[in-house]
């Protein structure tokens, strides 16, 4: 009996050392994993990658808003996209799915949206808490913002269009209509818990403060202030210009039609410092800019890097000039991600591919090739705008391939 026990006791024994052994071998390799994570951050990108729909739901578009927020909400639960049934992708209906599940939930219906470009401007706020997008309605454009537990709806503000704000936060910026500001010329900013609104700088103080330059692109028109972009720490807006096209006739208060073509000069970026109200400087071309994580800098086509206190730029080394770039960091600032033309790669005409890339140059990878010239309809067609998950995993994009555009996410590989 003795004897038997100690033989069991030797299997038992044998059996941890090769579970333990297993283990060590699990973790060195997790470790190996790291550390080649930390020498390549592009290493999880580079074998791997799991590409599909976010949803399978047929016969529709699904549209992501833009590459300078990410549609999957902060706590990863969500995903948040914009359908629409018609060919143009003019009206249509905000939805949050539930990645786990699959499950769908309308957030608003009948939105009727300016272009298929960046639809409603449907964004994440409040910590994931809230949605907010514009709509025109009865003939005037408003900025709304819904509860995604209650679906409680609330309109805050009227006349504006809404841009990019932090996720995480209770702050957006709105704007004038690009094309008929009216009096709403200035930079503002929507505070959605409050419904507080403020300006910050006003479109005078800007041409006062830049006046060759703005007279070199619009001249004495009057200009606007579109599309702020705060800063991740909300200390920091960069924001473009805007003026109506010669020839432009504004439309009746009340009976606002979306044109359908471009009506406004848009053009010009400016940096404002909300925190010590200042403006730091101006630059002509807007291109397509995105705040590092840091609120330090921002980075920009063609690979260029921008100190946000200064204005001075630094290129990317050793990186293509990738055609239609739309530049969005990822969240720890070491990677961006781009969408790209594929022609200069070998592509066919259309076919458009989406670039992961070391912030500090010299590597890529092409994670994804599609067709993107069909799709929706729209006068101002669908771009993919790729944006990262909040923990850097996936990458969304959107996709204008066959009869419907439809967003699209690509996973990463490991576990580090």
């Amino acid at each position: 009996m003795i004897q038997f026990l100690t033989r069991e006791s030797q299997t038992m024994t044998a059996k941890s050392r090769l579970h333990f052994s297993a283990i060590a071998v699990l973790l060195a390799g997790s470790l190996l994993a790291s550390a080649a994570a930390a020498a390549d951050p592009l290493a999880p990108w580079r074998q791997g990658v799991a590409v599909h729909p976010v949803s399978n739901i047929p016969n529709r578009h699904t549209i992501h808003t833009y590459f300078n927020v990410s549609p999957e909400s902060p706590d990863g639960r969500y995903v948040l996209y914009y359908t629409s049934v018609t060919p143009e992708g003019y009206t249509g209906e905000i939805r949050i799915q539930e990645r786990a599940t699959g499950k769908e939930t309308v957030l608003a219906r009948n939105l009727n949206c300016e272009d298929a470009h960046r639809v409603a401007c449907q964004q994440w706020i409040s910590g994931g808490r809230r949605v907010v997008f514009h709509d025109l309605r009865n003939g005037e454009v408003v900025v709304a913002v819904v509860d995604i537990n209650t679906l409680q709806e609330r309109v805050l503000a009227k006349d504006r269009m809404v841009s990019w704000g932090p996720a995480d936060g209770d702050v957006v910026p709105i704007y004038g209509v690009h094309f008929q500001p009216g009096q709403y010329r200035d930079v503002e900013l929507l505070n959605v818990e409050t419904g507080e609104i403020r300006t910050v700088v006003t479109a005078d103080a800007v041409r006062q403060r830049f006046p060759d330059l703005i007279t070199q692109l619009y001249g004495n028109k009057p200009i606007s202030t579109p599309f702020g972009t705060l800063s991740p720490d909300g200390k920091l807006i960069l924001f473009k210009l805007s003026a109506a096209m010669d020839g432009y006739v504004p439309q009746p208060k009340g009976q606002l039609k979306w044109p359908h073509a471009y009506q406004s000069d848009r053009e010009g970026l400016v940096m404002f410092d909300i925190e010590h109200d200042r403006l730091l400087f101006i630059q002509r071309d807007w291109g397509h800019p995105d705040w590092d994580p840091s609120s330090q800098m921002f980075i920009n086509a063609p690979n260029i890097l921008i100190d946000a206190h200064t204005g001075e730029t630094r290129a990317i080394p050793n990186l293509p000039k990738f055609p239609g770039q739309h530049v969005s960091f990822g969240p720890d600032g070491r990677l961006f991600v781009c969408d790209t033309l594929l022609t200069p790669f070998g592509g066919k005409r259309g076919e458009w591919g989406i670039a992961v890339c070391d912030t500090q140059g010299g590597g890529y990878v092409m994670i994804a090739r599609f067709q993107g010239s069909e799709g929706a309809t729209s006068w101002r067609k669908n771009h993919p705008h790729p944006a990262f998950s909040p923990d850097g995993r996936r990458i969304y994009y959107n996709v204008n391939r066959g009869k419907y555009t439809q967003l699209y996410v690509a996973e990463r590989s490991g576990a580090i």
